[in-house]
C-alpha cells in the first residue's frame, strides 16, 4: 500500500519575498523629498525677499504711507502716497557706474519723510499754461532779463532774456560739457520754444517748456 505524499502548503506563496532593492528605493524617495522640500523653501524665501522694499546703500528700505487719500481730489489730479526713504549718496563720494560723482549736498545717505500730495495726471500743456498766464499775469524766468547782481562778471551783452534750447550734435561728443548739446538762445521762452522766430501754434497740447 502506497502512502500519498502530503500536498505542499500554499501558505508560503502568500508571503511576499523581500526585494533586495527596497533600501535603494527608500533612499531615492528620501532624496526626492529632500530636493522638493529645499526647492519649496528656496522659492518661499525668494518670494519673501522680493516682497520687501529695496534698500539703498545698506540703509532702511522705502516705506510707503498706506494712509487714505483726501476726499475730493481736484479734477485731473491723482493722489501720490507719501512715505519714508533713504535719500542721497554714500560717503566718500566715489564714482558710480556711469562716471558720476556724488555732490556735497547729496551726502551722506539720510532718511527723508515725504507727505502725500496731489499731482497732475499729465504734463501741463501750452494751452493750460496760457490760461494760467492770462489769469495771473505771471512772468516766467526765461522772459526776465538776468540781473548783473545774480550773474557777477557776466558780459552785459549776455544779460538778455532767453533760455537753453536742445541742439543735438551730428557727431559723437564728449559728455563732460553740456554746451555740446544745449545752446542759450536769446528770446527763447514758453511762447517761443525754439527761439524768437518760433511759436506754439499747432502745439497747444504739447507740454509747456522753458519754465522754472
Amino acid at each position: 500500500m502506497t502512502r500519498k505524499r502530503p500536498a505542499k502548503s500554499s501558505r508560503s506563496a502568500a508571503v511576499p519575498l523581500r526585494d533586495k532593492r527596497d533600501p535603494v528605493i527608500v533612499l531615492a524617495a528620501l532624496v526626492v523629498l529632500i530636493l522638493v522640500g529645499w526647492t519649496l523653501h528656496s522659492w518661499h524665501r525668494a518670494s519673501a525677499q522680493a516682497a520687501q522694499p529695496p534698500s539703498v546703500a545698506g540703509f532702511g528700505p522705502t516705506v510707503p504711507n498706506p494712509g487714505p487719500a483726501p476726499v475730493g481730489a481736484p479734477q485731473g489730479m491723482v493722489w501720490i502716497l507719501g512715505g519714508e526713504f533713504s535719500m542721497g549718496a554714500p560717503d566718500p563720494p566715489d564714482m558710480n557706474q556711469v562716471g558720476m560723482q556724488a555732490t556735497t549736498d547729496g551726502r551722506p545717505v539720510h532718511r527723508v519723510h515725504v507727505d502725500g500730495f496731489f499731482m497732475d495726471e499729465t504734463d501741463v500743456t501750452n494751452s493750460e499754461f496760457e490760461q494760467f498766464m492770462k489769469a495771473t499775469g505771471y512772468v516766467t524766468v526765461a522772459e526776465r532779463k538776468p540781473s548783473a547782481e545774480d550773474f557777477p562778471g557776466a558780459p552785459p551783452e549776455n544779460l538778455v532774456a532767453g533760455s537753453v534750447v536742445f541742439s543735438p550734435p551730428d557727431h559723437p561728443v564728449p559728455l563732460d560739457n553740456h554746451f555740446q548739446w544745449w545752446t542759450y538762445v536769446p528770446g527763447a521762452n514758453w511762447r517761443h520754444p525754439l527761439g524768437p522766430n518760433s511759436d506754439i501754434k499747432g502745439r497747444e497740447n504739447y507740454p509747456v517748456v522753458h519754465i522754472a
